[in-house]
């Protein structure tokens, strides 16, 4: 019960953001002159009484602060709105491309994050090795080269070699291909797009597991679990993990939407079918439904990602778990 209640805090202290970042976003796009239905009122083919009538369907006289409220409400029926772009629901738009997404960023993010951890962890056991000065230069490289330049680069090397896909999910023939070799091929295509995504998160992560690490290695408990010969693998991969991995988990939280919204470029540039590009069309048509279901969904994986790492933390840390059933 204790717990439960320190997970129904935690979650209130974040709900808040659920309806702060589409408020944000609504406001925003108020602030730039008209919408979607000012390009079909240049369409001869449609009349002014048609475009009246859209605009009243879905309150866009209306000032402000009321077509939120009217946007609220709809919401919590688990409408989303309906795109005017797609001409369907927000719901399908998003649901017919978010799989892709997912599968990116959860492939970036897995790699980047065992990496980061067993090379931090190396690099701050061994801090005057070849393997330390290397990776410290690539974690420098990650940190100074911009995503979409590092995809041009590895586009424009993938076209001179040849060996690569330069864009997509599937081969022309992906559907007459066997499942072992669908799945060869979708990671091929995946090779660029989730490097180049994943890069950065490595060597921001990789800096500061390294540093965590170097800092626990000095702790007295160390030289204790040394004097009784314990196996310094053992030692390495699980008391200084487990104590160095805190600050990472933390982030955990921010960097799930973190990945989402920046995957959106890598997507538009290596043409991966996810929701990068219909983020780009909702935007550049004020498209106002589905930028907003897009923030929802944003502001969800905040919640979900910080609700993550407080599991995480209570699992790793006793010491927390101790704290929170004290407040609780």
């Amino acid at each position: 019960m204790r717990k439960r209640s320190f997970f129904f805090r935690r979650f209130l202290t974040t709900l808040p953001l659920f309806f702060l970042l589409p408020l944000l976003t609504f406001w925003l796009l108020h602030l730039v002159p008209g919408n979607y239905f000012d390009q079909l009122r240049l369409n001869p083919q449609i009349s002014q009484a048609t475009v009246e009538k859209y605009e009243q369907l879905y309150h866009l006289k209306e000032p402000v602060a009321i077509q939120y409220l009217y946007w609220l409400k709809q919401i919590s029926r688990m409408n989303l709105g309906f795109s005017f772009a797609y001409k369907q629901p927000v719901l399908d738009v998003l649901a017919s491309r978010l799989g892709n997404t997912v599968l990116l960023t959860g492939v970036s993010f897995f790699w980047a994050w065992l990496l980061a951890i067993i090379f931090g962890l190396l690099a701050a056991r061994y801090p005057r090795s070849l393997l330390n000065r290397a990776l410290e230069g690539i974690a420098y490289a990650g940190l100074s080269i911009p995503n979409f330049f590092l995809c041009m680069l590895l586009l424009y090397g993938a076209s001179r070699w040849g060996g690569l896909p330069l864009g997509g999910m599937h081969a022309v023939d992906y559907e007459a291909l066997p499942v072992w070799e669908k799945a060869a091929d979708v990671l091929r295509h995946l090779l660029i797009p989730s490097f180049v995504l994943g890069f950065g998160i490595f060597a921001f992560l990789f800096r500061l597991m390294r540093s965590q690490a170097a800092e626990v290695l000095d702790k007295d408990f160390i030289l204790y679990l040394r004097t009784w010969r314990i196996a310094e693998s053992r030692i390495l991969f699980i008391h200084v993990a487990r104590n160095a991995i805190n600050p990472l988990i933390t982030l955990l939280g921010m960097q799930l939407p973190a990945l989402v919204s920046g995957a959106a470029l890598v997507e538009i540039f290596t043409g991966w079918p996810g929701l990068g590009q219909v983020m780009l069309q909702a935007v550049r048509t004020q498209d106002l439904f589905l930028v907003l279901g897009n923030m929802v969904m944003v502001s969800c994986l905040l919640i979900v990602g910080n609700f993550l790492a407080d599991l995480l933390l209570l699992w790793v840390d006793p010491r927390i778990r101790a704290g929170s059933e004290v407040r609780a």
